[in-house]
């Protein structure tokens, strides 16, 4: 019977059991690739049998080459967000390194929010080996003091304003074409844009879907309404394009929450989704997929770009500072854009 007083097992010890070296035991939880199937398996063998869990805090502490990555996201609230993180933590962890998800971000009382450079200096304490940033932070200074052998890998976001990072993002340009082509051929002219407003991304997409509207000989026709990327935001736009324009057929956003918010005002008027009014979002999150919703949207790899961003932070030599990597986005057509009787 245990008293309670037994030591923990340490590497130590899996290595006498597993009939390996100390450094092969470690070798074998900070990069399993390099060890060969037959001992890896002697050594987790053993390691279950003793009951052995790794300390991941105290070996990032005493290594110079941690394998542990801070991510750093903009918006809890946004969905596709999550799914960048699932697949970037599954890429990692299948190498062998580990992970920290934190909000980069802390609210304020009036609304707003603010950068949160404690995390960052938390992640640098715990001496991480990279940084995953998960959407547009309010300030990206907060991470201009880390280590430049530190690689910083932006997902779903630019890096315009932070050339020592690497970038990987859904293409705008392709995304909105698509989107605004299946538009015009359920017959539509007057398509509105609801974004462009809470930072670089936005307005990336509203300058996309402006293109697309002149690719379409529709330049006289465009017209943008500020949204930023919630709910509330995406009804107080569309509120204000009936105001505005109320002849609107056909509605892009800039992402599938403010779509959710649009197709909610629209039917506080009066309006029907699509027979009045078509609406589309951005991003395909599940909310998109739910039957109930039907919203078609522009699908951005989420998850492709969360396993490039990774795989970059865990390559021996990742690419080169101020690399950008542009996913191809397709369109998925679900009930909200589809009126038969047109």
């Amino acid at each position: 019977m245990s008293t309670g007083t037994s030591k923990r097992p340490t590497m130590r010890d899996v290595a006498e059991v597993a009939g390996v070296s100390h450094a092969l035991v470690s070798l074998a939880y900070r990069k399993p690739e390099k060890v060969s199937p037959e001992r890896r398996e002697r050594i987790f063998q053993a390691a279950e049998t003793l009951g052995f869990r790794r300390n991941w805090v105290a070996s990032s502490l005493s290594a110079y080459a941690s394998s542990f990555t801070g991510i750093l996201v903009a918006n809890l609230h946004n969905p596709v967000f999550s799914t960048i993180v699932e697949a970037a933590r599954a890429e990692l962890d299948s190498v062998g390194r580990y992970s920290l998800m934190s909000s980069a971000v802390m609210p304020n009382r009036d609304g707003s929010y603010r950068a949160d450079l404690r995390i960052v200096q938390s992640f640098e304490d715990l001496n991480a080996a990279g940084y995953l940033v998960v959407g547009v932070i309010p300030d990206i200074s907060i991470l201009r003091e880390v280590r430049p052998d530190v690689p910083i890998v932006v997902a779903a976001a630019s890096i315009e304003e932070f050339p020592r990072a690497l970038s990987v993002r859904t293409d705008n340009e392709i995304g909105m074409q698509q989107l605004i082509s299946h538009f015009v051929e359920q017959g539509h002219s007057k398509i509105a844009h609801l974004g462009g407003a809470g930072g670089p991304a936005a307005r990336r997409r509203a300058a996309a879907y402006e293109k697309a509207m002149r690719d379409a000989g529709l330049e006289s026709e465009a017209r943008v309404i500020p949204a930023e990327f919630t709910e509330e935001s995406g009804r107080d736009a569309f509120a204000q394009l009936l105001t505005e324009a109320p002849d609107t057929t056909a509605v892009s956003c800039v992402n599938d929450l403010v779509a959710l918010g649009a197709m909610s005002a629209a039917r506080t008027a009066g309006l029907r989704v699509p027979e009045d009014i078509a609406i589309a979002g951005y991003d395909n999150t599940f909310l998109a997929g739910i039957e109930a919703i039907g919203l078609t949207t522009v699908d951005t790899e989420a998850a492709e770009i969360g396993r490039i961003a990774a795989s970059w932070l865990a390559a021996d030599e990742p690419p080169p500072a101020g690399t950008e990597h542009l996913v191809p986005p397709k369109l998925v057509v679900r009930r909200s854009t589809l009126n038969t009787s047109r």
